[in-house]
């Protein structure tokens, strides 16, 4: 019985609190941005026409991905390297050990999370989502990723919500447009 059936009101109300605290964090300037220079690039991409969009986006996500130990970011790069072979089970062994040496890591919650969507554990998903974002709340990969979860829980509104979020901090994220687009029509005359 897989981790959906089980608790499903328990998953949707987990993934309503993070879309609906994500857009208040996200206001607010957190040390490690603001130290390492994300914020300011963050504030770029608002900005960016498409082409310069794309280059902060590269940059944005180096950054995400840099833990400051040459040793977490060789698990994070095994781990990366295991989901792209389609292991993903060595993926999720390999981020698990990232997370439990450097808890502290948004970017390890966030790639395991991918992991868990790919084996169909969108229970488990949406919690290493939920302290990507606890730690991260300007992650928009992890704010999409929630959004794709919400759809495949057959929740418009919520995913529709997330991707919105996703577009006020990275106006160019073309999934992200073209997931609305699709989900207008669902949600149209709904309170969003």
């Amino acid at each position: 019985m897989s981790t959906v059936s089980v608790r499903p009101k328990l998953i949707v109300a987990a993934a309503a609190a993070i879309v609906a605290f994500s857009l208040p964090l996200r206001a607010q300037d957190t040390a490690p941005d603001a130290a390492d220079g994300i914020a300011d690039l963050l504030a770029q991409l608002e900005q960016a026409d498409p082409a310069e969009a794309k280059r902060i986006d590269r940059q944005i996500k180096m950054k995400w991905a840099n833990s400051g130990s040459a040793s977490m970011d060789l698990l994070l790069k095994r781990g990366r390297e295991a989901m792209e072979r389609g292991d993903l089970d060595m993926a999720a062994d390999h981020l698990t050990a990232l997370i439990d040496h450097a808890p502290d890591f948004p970017e390890a919650w966030h790639q395991r999370a991918s992991v868990w969507f790919q084996m169909g554990r969108y229970g488990l998903a949406l919690s290493d989502l939920e302290h990507a974002l606890t730690l991260n709340p300007n992650h928009y990969e992890a704010l999409f990723g929630l959004g794709v979860i919400m759809e495949q829980l057959d929740r418009p509104e919520l995913a529709y919500r997330a991707y919105d979020l996703v577009q006020r901090m990275h106006p160019h994220y073309l999934e992200a447009a073209e997931a609305m687009k699709r989900l207008e029509t669902q949600v149209q005359g709904r309170k969003l």
